[in-house]
């Protein structure tokens, strides 16, 4: 992973998804975007940037690049990240949401193969508190610290963040796997990725209805974590058989246990592997601060 303001940064796309303002945002925290791709609109500038029709382009004048962040219409996602794999970038941070599921499975076979790590669809990126920030998080809710967020929530992700900065924990990395049927990266690569940085002392865990990852996260955790993990569910009032966007059509649809997914599945597991859970966003940094002794 490369999370340094000297790594080399790409927009590819300009949608609803990202604006003048997120770009402007980014290029103030000092994240180093130095171009954007959007085919048809080579030699042109947008939002300051240098437009460009391909990524080869891009490669050919400023070097390899580092991350890509992209901001497309859904359907042209696939192809846009299959060529930034090509062009050997290794960071893909995907905002839009609504990715078809098997464009992401064969988007994931890529990245497998050529270790890249995919982050969203459906996410707001990563934001390194003080060095750099990649995507649409709001920056002004962070500070530095030590406490690593992983989270598949977009702005309950930066509310807890807020939480945490009010009551004086800064935070090491902040990141939204995403909210779509399939994502890239997982709670576990996350939570394996934050358990080796040295500048992350506690975790909090952000899930919500839809799917297995917490319940996964949770015996992960317990097997394999050396750092205190603090962990919160959203959702807890959903109506049995409700699901948040598309986290649990799946599931639905191929008739599973009617508690697979639900807020009481994820809640049973952590609690059974002892990991203490908040009940509301505020509480989490009085459980950080006691996880922490």
């Amino acid at each position: 992973m490369n999370l340094t303001p000297d790594s080399k940064v790409l927009i590819q796309g300009f949608s609803e998804f990202i604006g003048a303002t997120h770009i402007a945002q980014m290029q103030a925290y000092g994240t180093n975007v130095v171009a954007g791709v959007n085919p048809g609109s080579g030699g042109e500038q947008l939002y300051g940037l240098p437009i460009f029709d391909l990524i080869e382009e891009v490669v050919d004048q400023f070097g390899r690049i580092d991350t890509t962040i992209i901001c497309i219409h859904p359907y042209q996602v696939l192809d846009a990240a299959l060529e930034a794999i090509a062009a050997d970038i290794r960071q893909i941070i995907i905002i839009s949401a609504g990715v078809p599921p098997l464009d992401m499975v064969r988007l994931l076979r890529a990245a497998e193969a050529t270790d890249t790590l995919v982050i969203g669809p459906n996410s707001p990126g990563i934001i390194v508190p003080g060095k750099i920030l990649l995507g649409t998080q709001p920056s002004d809710f962070y500070t530095p610290g030590s406490v690593g967020i992983v989270s598949r929530s977009s702005t309950l992700t930066y509310e807890i963040a807020w939480e945490l900065t009010q009551a004086g924990l800064g935070q090491s990395i902040s990141v939204s796997i995403g909210s779509d049927a399939i994502v890239g990266s997982s709670f576990i690569q996350w939570l394996q990725i934050l358990d080796e940085d040295d500048s992350t002392k506690a975790i909090v865990l952000v899930g919500q209805p839809g799917g297995d990852r917490e319940e996964a996260a949770a015996r992960y955790i317990t097997e394999a974590i050396d750092k205190p993990v603090v962990a919160y569910i959203a959702g807890r009032h959903v109506p049995p058989g409700k699901h948040w966007r598309q986290t649990g059509t799946l599931a639905a649809v191929i008739g599973l246990d009617p508690d697979f997914g639900s807020v009481q599945s994820k809640l049973t597991a952590l609690y059974e592997f002892d990991i203490p859970v908040a009940e509301r966003p505020s509480q989490i940094p009085e459980l950080v601060k006691k996880s922490l002794g």
